[in-house]
């Protein structure tokens, strides 16, 4: 099915259109960016149909935060309608009716879960933040501090939905680099990547003043300073930005078993928040931060990649493991990880972003 991704991903939302042409108000006017974004989110989620204990908390999660999008319980018909029809369509021989049943029963769990999640929740879709600052860390790079109308539930290390002024109904997941802090205000770190619609916007075009809305909370990177067990935080590039919201949180209790945090780029100019967690790790000796760069060299670092430079520094027995980054980042450190002994229960990371 790989290779026909993309026809297969415009045959959906064809159906998806003609079976409720009203859903097609709830989409960018330009769909490339939008693609198979949709599509592949289903395939993913129901890949973990039989892991329940991961699977239903996160389509709760992803029930809430459809909410912005103005879905409605219809809604959900129609897109199984369209994913059921589209599979069908190209998996031609292979679509047995145990293949059918299979894809029926998984896709009816997915959306009795969200829409029970939607309807249960009594808080806004989103919530309306103005822009207080925008700065630039690099040429692609750009720190983003915004002022929630109402305080926007989460906890250090989820990431929430975006949808900023230059790119209506784009909505894209960042995660805030700091803590809950008592003013509201969150901070993002966002770096423009080629053929990012929304992140070059927001790198290059934010203006202070601009109105964003703010979605729910998701994820699964999260620490309770109460576990007391130690920690392994590998952050690539802007990953970075729920790591050090974890690291930001413990810091409030002084006091924790050792945290090693390794952030990584390719170059020393990569690493554009590397003074901020120096001074975070001066004032807590908890925390231990490792700057790592494939190309060139930085005091008090390593030089290569990223997963290589984690195993040089340890083991580590008895420790949770966090990591944060680009796919291809977590899929290396992860296996480096597990090849050296690191069971896989220990780790954790956010695979769907759906970005």
């Amino acid at each position: 099915m790989e290779p026909k991704s993309v026809e297969l991903a415009q045959f959906f939302y064809g159906v998806l259109f003609t079976v409720s042409p009203e859903t097609r108000a709830l989409f960018p006017v330009n769909m490339n960016t939008q693609r198979d974004r949709l599509l592949r989110a289903l395939v993913h989620v129901v890949g973990l149909v039989d892991r329940p204990a991961e699977l239903v908390p996160f389509l709760h999660q992803l029930g809430r935060d459809h909410r912005k999008f103005d879905v409605i319980a219809r809604h959900y018909d129609a897109v199984g309608v369209a994913l059921l029809t589209a599979l069908k369509r190209y998996l031609k021989d292979d679509w047995t009716s145990e293949v059918e049943r299979a894809w029926t029963d998984a896709y009816g769990v997915i959306a009795k879960s969200m829409r029970e999640a939607a309807e249960a929740e009594k808080g806004p879709a989103w919530w309306p933040a103005r822009v207080l600052e925008h700065r630039k860390a690099g040429p692609n790079v750009a720190i983003i501090r915004v002022l929630p109308k109402h305080p926007v539930p989460f906890r250090a290390g989820n990431y929430l939905s975006v949808q900023v002024p230059q790119r209506p109904r784009m909505w894209r997941y960042f995660s805030p680099a700091t803590a809950p802090r008592t003013d509201g205000v969150l901070e993002f770190h966002v770096r423009a990547v080629d053929g990012g619609w929304v992140s070059r916007s927001i790198v290059h075009h934010t203006r202070v003043g601009d109105e964003w809305r703010i979605g729910p909370a998701l994820g699964t990177l999260a620490v309770r300073q109460a576990e007391n067990r130690k920690l392994l935080l590998v952050a690539g590039g802007t990953g970075l930005a729920p790591l050090r919201a974890i690291a930001d949180d413990l810091a409030r209790w002084k006091r924790n078993p050792p945290v090693h945090l390794f952030f990584g780029g390719r170059t020393a100019e990569d690493l554009y928040d590397l003074p901020t967690l120096k001074m975070l790790a001066a004032t807590n000796p908890w925390l231990t931060v490792v700057p790592v760069v494939e190309e060139g060299e930085v005091p008090d670092g390593e030089q290569g990649v990223l997963a290589d430079a984690v195993i040089r520094r340890g083991p580590w027995p008895n420790t949770d493991v966090l990591i944060s980054g680009s796919p291809s980042m977590i899929r290396a450190t992860v296996v480096r990880l597990m090849e050296e002994g690191t069971p896989a229960a220990q780790i954790r990371y956010d695979q769907f972003t759906v970005d």
